[in-house]
């Protein structure tokens, strides 16, 4: 029946610039397996959403786990960084010298002010979408030109490696009308009666589909679906670690978008969507609970085995990121420059911090912290 309903691409070496307009026919994804784990999803993203309003310090999770993001989103695009690399380069608040440390902390930028330019604007436009791409890759670019043609080719080491196995649709008129057709999609008083999870899944899919920039579309439409998502009132924080779940089933996520283009099966790319948004909420709501049960445990243990004076600032200080400095507690004006290092130095002493010194500079890494972002 989907593919009666549903155009399919007919040749993946010319641009389908017949790409389907949205929205599809929701008969399409009309079906009991979808519906069942549609409310699942939307439980698991309820209950994150709960736990995160409860939130005293929302800066914490903001900071962590949209570093966190940023990283898997990266990964799946093979920009590769370690945890202490980025950790170290975000602790520092300047910019590194090019490299993937650099390309992950450009993309947490994009998933922030993006949030602010949707927030303020209230919806999604032709600027939010050049922004991203903008912020993320630091070209001054914008919508792709007809020229050179771009084409989604197989990776890996396979004998199809490099074939062609989708091409774009082509030519700046094109583009502009695709997009100016998923903006009105996506915005919260569109004609389309489905469910806002059900909506980010098609429009995930439109947008990797339209292809509109020469160059890290993968990560604008991963960022796009946590903008989506609070744009729609399900989250009030960029947190969701949407991104962690699609690098994990890597293949899975690339052969549901082929999936939908050759054979027009809507049904396995949504219930992939919906079990990644259920997954990596429950995941995140965990880490979120962990997070403040460390905080806590430690807060405890400084009460008692330490003559800190504002042991609740301090412990707010470390969990802030994972790495710290003596500066970090200065600048915010917690402590002078000697109390801030003699209260670090405690806690090494107690277990609680572990000191490291890079390029002449000592950090002090949470290892609880550490640990649970990790994990």
């Amino acid at each position: 029946m989907s593919v009666k309903l549903y155009r399919i691409n007919p040749d993946h070496n010319l641009p389908w610039n017949d790409l389907p307009r949205l929205p599809i026919d929701e008969a399409i994804i009309k079906d009991l397996d979808i519906y069942e784990l549609l409310g699942k999803a939307k439980a698991a993203i309820g209950k994150l959403q709960g736990r995160s309003m409860a939130i005293p310090n929302q800066g914490t999770f903001i900071n962590t786990i949209s570093l966190q993001e940023a990283k898997a989103s990266s990964e799946i695009e093979h920009i590769f960084t370690t945890d202490d690399e980025l950790y170290k380069a975000f602790s520092d608040d300047v910019m590194p010298t090019p490299g993937p440390a650099m390309e992950v902390l450009r993309y947490r930028e994009s998933l922030l002010t993006g949030y602010e330019y949707v927030k303020n604007r209230g919806e999604f436009d032709l600027g939010y979408f050049e922004q991203i791409y903008q912020t993320t890759t630091q070209l001054d670019d914008g919508i792709r030109k007809s020229l050179p043609q771009s084409y989604i080719k197989q990776g890996g080491s396979g004998p199809n490696a490099g074939q062609v196995i989708y091409t774009p649709p082509r030519g700046g008129k094109v583009l502009e009308e695709l997009l100016s057709n998923l903006m009105d999609f996506v915005k919260i008083e569109s004609e389309s009666s489905l469910d806002p999870l059900l909506k980010m899944a098609i429009a995930h899919f439109q947008f990797e589909s339209i292809h509109p920039f020469t160059d890290s579309n993968g990560r604008i439409g991963r960022i796009f679906n946590i903008h989506f998502l609070m744009n729609q009132g399900l989250l009030d924080l960029p947190i969701l670690f949407l991104s962690k779940y699609i690098l994990a089933y890597k293949e899975d996520y690339y052969s549901g978008l082929t999936g939908v283009t050759r054979r027009a099966d809507w049904k396995g790319w949504i219930l992939f969507m919906l079990r990644g948004i259920e997954r990596t909420s429950l995941d995140t709501f965990n880490k979120i609970n962990a997070i403040l049960s460390a905080k806590e445990a430690i807060l405890d243990l400084l009460k008692k085995e330490s003559s800190i004076s504002r042991p609740e600032s301090l412990v707010e200080a470390i969990f802030t990121q994972p790495l710290s400095k003596v500066k970090h507690l200065v600048d915010k004006k917690l402590y002078a420059e000697n109390t801030a290092r003699n209260y670090l130095n405690q806690l090494v002493e107690l277990g609680i911090c572990e000191k490291r010194e890079m390029e002449g500079v000592h950090y002090y890494l949470n290892r609880e912290l550490y640990r649970i972002l990790g994990s």
